[in-house]
């Protein structure tokens, strides 16, 4: 593009050139061809340069359409992405959960087919339990009957044993005691070792008593903690089926607010690339405004805020350029009202300024003009009342905690409807003036102007920084609300489906727990119950041997007394006959019993044994499987599975919907895409045709260029001859116009013969003469505007000699006024004042004149005034001129007229070096009163050099200065050492 408007240019020059040359050259068949030629080739080129810049314009057009297509594509690329995965995902979850649903139904199946053969073994199992129970319910009463009749012929033989050995005993004493008294001493003994036998059989007896009664006591309390636990079951149950349906209820409000959620999915994506637009474009303004800004500035106000943000250092309000808004009328008046002052920074106080000026000196981060708040001051404007004339500040929009900051930037500046009124308002009311084209008009007289780039324009990328941003954060915070409280919900409900659930599972692990529990139990009352029948077993036992002792004590204590005889009576005799063949009918009875009882005993511990070991706890498991609540858990599961599977279905459905319409979007684009690279390669083809074509007519005009040097070669051979003629009459061409070249020849031929009859006569006389006239009245016309200037300037130099003289006379009385009264301050009794006096040209200075004199007066003869001194010190005769004074009189005269302009315009501080060195001591004594009494009433600070005490005494703060191995020291000393080391010094100059 660049190759083809240099061509163009070049030919464009070239045709005009040869035009030019053209219309120059006398009408002629040949430069008509020429002129034709050009104005054709001329055309042509305007023409194919109107079309390339089109086509310029287009290919722009197409290049940021093709921008935008091509960021579309990538976002709806990046979209795809995202969909296919959330896809992917989708399916892959759908996949789990068909699994999950089909092991949950494989298993649900097989609990079922497991609750069935449980309840057919049940049943076959209760038949047995029962027919065992029935059988056990039979064989009890046999068995206890066995027990009874086998305890009561173990008693009758222990009985008849003991009435045997008892009569083989009483028998046999005769033989084994010799007397009565020995017999019945040993039964005493034999009666105490029974009695305490029974006194221990009775103890025990109470033992297994008590023992029988705690068991009894454990066993109700078995009773009732199974009892309460079965209880505590039941309502488990009822927690857990309501954590179910609570469950269920969350997992539906979820499904549902997700369903919405996904309804939002399409506006979401909408905000979403409308912020990564907005972004884009804050991106690019930001990047303007950096290529608009200085880079030292630009580093500086990046530097700034890092300080600002590293070292949390607060009152940073930001640049003028942040902080200021207004309309798009005035931002060229502003831009160049406030130049590089929109980016001074704006701080609380200069406390900060100097902090973050540190850091920036540290790190060397650019520079940047800071305008510290306490420091500033708003000016007081006095505006023009005038319509055409605005004040800018108040076009301006921005806080009014910174008023100062920009009323010192665009205060003193106002906006003019134009050049002429801006030009006025500067010269009278002193104001800079500003158009909204951005001239400038300086209060001082100077203009400024031209073309501004608006493309440019810091303000307008500033703006639209601000107004994408505000833009950008209301879309942020519309897309925050419009997920955040749907998002809160479902995260609400899955925290309570999480909560439910975790209760579920609690509850459930008690449930099993309450289980486990009431098994133990019955194990523990099984046991307890086991022990109990030991115990009253144990307790019959000790009761039959109580008994037995008893029979045998009263058959001792019976026998006790009697006489003690070596034969039986004949009863004892026939009893003893018996007892031997009833002993041996009741053993064979006792072991024909007990053989009965042992094997009904093993038959009845064999059936309880199954019932306990086997068949009951068969039943109970058989029960639990039954009764499991597993089931019910599986169905739940199944049932929230199958809603997932549901979801997920349509998550997949719903994906592959948005898949499908990325895709048709993504091809859409692409298709744009495809159509607008199409027709930007057909417009780089079409230049690339034109730069061709303006190539074959750059050769042509080059052609139509050696024409046209030809043509001007002949022109310059014909306007030399013109030349040589002189001066041609007007109608000179109009005589010889329609001649041809042949006859134009032969006349010129003779007239060239004709005048070089007249060689000698001067030719050009007539132009020389027409060329000083125009000369002389150009001259005159240029020294009557130097006149009329001069006199202006004569004018205004007497306005402004006026002024001065006027100044000075105002000025002058007040110093006078003020000399005279300090002049009689510092000399008590004399006088002085001030005098005006005058010189004119000529004359020569008077002699109350220095040596240096008065300037030389002006060359016009203006008077010249100047200022002289009348002084008496004695207040007495005349007065006295400066030259003749002393020294000492002279000092105190200038730190009169000193002292005299200080009242008149005070300055912040003086500084004097040693003026009371020639100074007699009573009037150091009166200058440093006076200086004493200035610092105290004018708040004016007096620094002074003295080896004097008089201004040592009336000083505030005395510094010494010292002078040691060619090193000067200034030390803080007190009055006293000041005054001492003067005293000292002036002792040493008088040795």
């Amino acid at each position: 593009m660049r190759t083809f408007f240099s061509c163009f240019y070049y030919l464009k020059s070239l045709s005009n050139d040869l035009g030019t040359a053209l219309q120059k050259i006398v009408p002629h068949s040949s430069t008509a061809v020429v002129e034709e030629a050009r104005n054709k080739v001329s055309e042509t080129s305007t023409k194919m340069y109107n079309s390339v810049l089109d086509a310029h314009e287009k290919s722009k057009d197409l290049e940021e359409t093709l921008k935008d297509l091509t960021k579309e594509v990538q976002g709806l690329t990046k979209e795809k992405e995202a969909v296919e995965k959330r896809r992917t995902e989708a399916i892959k979850k759908h996949t789990e959960l068909e699994l999950d649903v089909k092991d949950l139904q494989e298993k649900m199946a097989g609990n079922n087919r497991a609750k069935e053969d449980a309840v057919r073994q049940l049943e076959n199992l209760q038949k047995e339990i029962q027919d065992s129970m029935d059988e056990l319910d039979r064989m009890r009463p046999f068995y206890e009957n066995q027990v009874i009749i086998e305890k009561e012929i173990t008693k009758g033989i222990m009985e008849r044993e003991k009435q045997l050995s008892i009569l083989y005993q009483k028998q046999g004493r005769a033989t084994q005691f010799s007397s009565k008294a020995a017999r019945d001493k040993w039964l005493q003994r034999e009666i105490d070792d029974l009695e305490r036998v029974l006194s221990s059989n009775l103890v025990q007896e109470e033992k297994l008593q008590e023992e029988i009664r705690r068991l009894d006591a454990e066993l109700k309390e078995r009773d009732v903690y199974i009892e309460s636990r079965r209880t505590e079951i039941a309502t488990l149950e009822s927690l857990i089926s309501q954590s179910r349906q609570g469950f269920s209820h969350h997992k539906a409000q979820r499904d549902k607010l997700q369903n919405e959620r996904k309804c939002l999915w399409g506006k979401e994506s909408e905000l979403t690339s409308e912020i990564d637009k907005m972004r884009t474009e804050v991106e690019k303004a930001e990047k303007s405004l950096d290529h608009a800004t200085p880079g030292d500035v630009r580093r500086g106000l990046k530097t700034v805020k890092y300080i600002c943000k590293e070292y949390d250092i607060r009152g940073v309000f930001g640049p003028i350029i942040e902080l200021l808004d207004c309309d798009d009328r005035f931002f060229t008046a502003v831009e160049v009202t406030a130049g590089n002052s929109l980016f001074h920074v704006v701080v609380e106080n200069d406390e900060i300024s100097t902090k973050i000026i540190k850091h920036l000196n540290s790190l060397k981060g650019g520079r940047v003009t800071f305008i510290p708040l306490n420091r500033v001051r708003a000016p007081h404007i006095s505006y023009p009342q005038s319509s055409d004339v605005v004040p800018l500040l108040k076009k301006l929009k921005f806080s009014p905690n910174y008023t100062p900051a920009f009323a010192q930037v665009f205060a003193r500046t106002v906006i003019c409807r134009d050049l002429d009124v801006a030009t006025r308002v500067a010269r009278t009311d002193g104001l800079d003036c500003i158009t909204l084209e951005g001239d400038q008009v300086s209060k001082k007289g100077g203009m400024t102007g031209g073309f501004y780039d608006h493309r440019r324009s810091k303000l307008k990328f500033m703006n639209m920084i601000v107004r994408n941003k505000n833009s950008l954060n209301m879309k942020e915070k519309e897309l925050e609300e419009l997920i955040l409280h749907i998002d809160q919900k479902i995260t609400e409900l899955v925290s309570e489906q999480q909560k439910t659930e975790a209760k579920r599972t609690h509850d459930k692990s008690e449930l099993e727990q309450l289980k486990q529990d009431i098994t133990n139990a019955n194990k523990q009352k099984q046991l307890i119950t086991k022990a109990l029948e030991n115990k009253e077993k144990s307790l019959a036992d000790v009761r039959t041997q109580i008994d037995q002792l008893r029979a045998s004590m009263a058959m001792k204590r019976a026998e006790m007394g009697t006489e003690l005889i070596d034969h039986l009576t004949p009863e004892e005799k026939n009893l003893l006959s018996r007892l031997n063949p009833e002993i041996a009918d009741l053993k064979e009875k006792l072991i024909t019993c007990k053989t009965e009882r042992i094997e009904t005993e093993a038959r009845k511990a064999e059936l309880e044994t199954n019932l306990t070991t086997n068949l009951k706890r068969r039943k109970q498991e058989l029960e639990a499987i039954i009764s499991s609540a597993e089931t019910e858990t599986l169905l739940g599961e199944a049932e929230l599975k199958r809603q997932e599977l549901s979801d997920a279905k349509l998550l997949v459905e719903d994906a592959t919907q948005q898949l499908q319409s990325v895709s048709e979007r993504i091809d859409d684009r692409t298709k744009e895409l495809r159509m607008k690279k199409d027709e930007k390669n057909k417009l780089k083809t079409l230049e690339d045709e034109y730069e061709r074509t303006l190539q074959d007519e750059a050769k042509e005009l080059e052609q139509l260029l050696s024409k046209r040097n030809i043509l001007f070669a002949k022109q310059e051979e014909y306007s030399k001859k013109i030349r040589e003629l002189g001066p041609l009459s007007s109608d000179a061409f109009e005589m010889y116009k329609r001649r041809s070249i042949k006859e134009l020849h032969k006349m010129l031929h003779r007239c060239t013969e004709q005048l070089q009859q007249f060689s000698h006569v001067n030719k050009k006389a007539l132009d020389q003469y027409i060329n000083f006239t125009e000369q002389r009245e150009e001259l005159q016309k240029r020294q009557a505007e130097l006149d009329a200037g001069d006199e202006k300037i004569r004018e205004l130099i007497s306005v402004l000699d006026q002024r001065k003289d006027e100044s000075i006379e105002r000025t002058f009385k007040g110093v006078a006024r003020h000399f005279r009264e300090v002049f009689s301050e510092l000399v008590l009794g004399g006088h002085g004042h001030l005098v005006m006096m005058k010189k004119k040209d000529g004359d020569q200075g008077d002699d109350d004149l220095d040596e240096d004199g008065p300037r030389e007066a002006d060359l016009e003869g203006r008077v010249e005034k100047y200022i002289g001194v009348k002084v008496s010190f004695t207040g007495q005769g005349e007065t006295q001129s400066m030259k003749q004074l002393s020294g000492g009189q002279k000092t105190v005269v200038a730190l009169t007229l000193i002292f005299a302009i200080q009242r008149c315009d005070p300055a912040p501080f003086y500084l004097f070096d040693e003026i009371d060195a020639a100074l007699d001591p009573q009037y150091r004594t009166a200058v440093g009163n006076m200086i004493r009494r200035l610092a105290d009433m004018a708040n004016t600070q007096f620094i002074t050099t003295t080896f004097r005490p008089e201004l040592v005494k009336v000083a505030d703060k005395i510094y010494g200065v010292t002078h040691k191995n060619r090193v000067s020291h200034v030390d803080v000393v007190t009055k006293e050492d000041a005054l001492d080391f003067i005293e000292h010094d002036q002792s040493h100059n008088t040795d």
